[in-house]
């Protein structure tokens, strides 16, 4: 707001001292005409009284006006007011003064002891007029200059106002164009982005619900079916056999809910981050040990970090989840081998996850990070996953200020590479 108030005060400065010195040129300007032959008529009398007796000086005066009918004056020093007129006189200046109504007289040195002066009626007339007209532009050009200030941003803010008012219908596309340079363009670019976000919240919420009623119908009807021969079984090992496969059901709905809350918490949009600096070189091995330690014999994961990434600032929690999602998901697809990179640059950390396994195709190279978003077909069972891993590690990397992309791997699979900035603030 202040930036916007000395905005429109230095315009209005500016625009008051360019009308004052315009104006100025103008009357100076204008003035010259009149004023010279004023100038040149006082000097020329004085001149000519100066060289008469002073008995003589006032009934040559009063001849000279009769004849011309112009109105002169001759005052004895005596009757001039002002010091500062009297010196202005005795420097051989003309000085005008202003009498009562409309008169205006140029008083010149005549002796020491007398005055001529010469009335000017038309110049003091002419310039009331110019006076007029100036002070009328003076305030027409203000509204002007406040007018084009204020117009784009009455616009602005009526485009604001139409937007905002279509979040009552749930349209939660921000469709104001609203130029960089508006003084409104910080409230609305906030507008913009909470906007997206419900959109985004919204189309989170809808794809949880609808991937969740898809999982778990499937071992609902699983566990009812078992119910139901478990109730007719009397081989009591045929009973175990079932309750073990209803069993296993329920586990895979904990783990649904699980995972579930677990993208929920990080999507929500008051999450605060813990930021601190971490070692790198031992965080990233451990995870990538205790995840080989369930894989299959034959599979290895190989780690490359960088030797002095031993302060590395981010939220631990979110950064572990990132390597354990990208990780795990890489073993769940690679043939024979998984390598884990991470490096710093000058203003960025990056970590790569390279695998040997089928890739990723590169049109769904974006789709994968959507939430429950799966790419393997239904028949192979051997990849589970509810399709929120990838969906978690964009969340964290944007908490972070940074981002998530998919390349192919010189391994021959999928490179994930997640950037985020060095300088967080703790």
């Amino acid at each position: 707001m202040t930036r916007h108030f000395l905005r429109l005060y230095l315009l209005i400065v500016v625009t008051l001292t360019a009308i004052n010195f315009g104006a100025d040129w103008i009357l100076q300007r204008y003035e010259a005409p009149d004023a010279d032959p004023i100038t040149i008529a006082a000097k020329l009398l004085a001149a000519q009284l100066a060289s008469l007796p002073p008995e003589r000086q006032r009934p040559q005066l009063e001849d000279i006006a009769r004849r011309s009918g112009v109105g002169l004056e001759l005052y004895d020093r005596t009757d001039i007011a002002g010091r500062e007129t009297l010196v202005a006189l005795d420097k051989g200046e003309i000085v005008y003064v202003r009498a009562s109504g409309d008169e205006s007289w140029a008083l010149r040195k005549v002796d020491e002891t007398h005055i001529v002066a010469i009335r000017a009626l038309n110049a003091v007339s002419s310039r009331g007029t110019l006076e007029w007209c100036l002070t009328l532009g003076l305030y027409a050009l203000i509204a002007l200059a406040v007018m084009v200030w204020i117009w784009p941003l009455t616009r602005d803010l009526r485009f604001l106002r139409d937007t905002v008012s279509k979040f009552g219908d749930r349209n939660w596309k921000f469709s104001a164009a609203i130029q960089s340079n508006s003084p409104i363009y910080p409230l609305a670019n906030s507008f913009r982005k909470m906007a997206a976000r419900i959109d985004r919240l919204i189309a989170s919420h809808k794809d949880m619900t609808n991937a969740i009623s898809h999982e778990i119908r499937t071992p609902l009807a699983r566990m009812r079916f078992g119910i139901e021969i478990a109730r007719q079984e009397t081989d009591p090992a045929s009973v175990s056999k079932t309750l073990d496969a209803i069993h296993t059901d329920v586990v895979a709905i904990g783990d649904l809910v699980t995972a579930t809350l677990g993208y929920a918490a990080i999507d929500r949009a008051d999450l605060t981050l813990k930021v601190a600096p971490h070692d790198f070189t031992v965080l990233v091995p451990a995870i990538a040990d205790c995840i080989a330690q369930q894989l299959p014999l034959g599979l290895a994961i190989e780690t490359d970090i960088q030797q002095n990434a031993t302060n590395v600032v981010c939220d631990l929690h979110l950064m572990e989840a990132v390597v354990r999602n990208l990780v795990g998901n890489a073993s769940r697809y690679a043939r024979w081998r998984v390598h884990v990179r991470f490096e710093q640059s000058d203003s960025d950390n990056v970590l790569f996850v390279d695998d040997d396994g089928p890739g990723i195709p590169e049109g769904d190279r974006q789709r994968v990070f959507e939430s429950f978003v799966q790419l393997q077909s239904s028949a192979d069972a051997t990849r589970t996953g509810f399709g929120l891993g990838l969906a978690i590690v964009r969340r964290a990397a944007e908490w972070h200020g940074g981002d998530v992309s998919v390349n192919t791997s010189p391994l021959g699979g999928a490179r994930l590479v997640v950037r985020w900035p060095k300088s967080m603030s703790e």
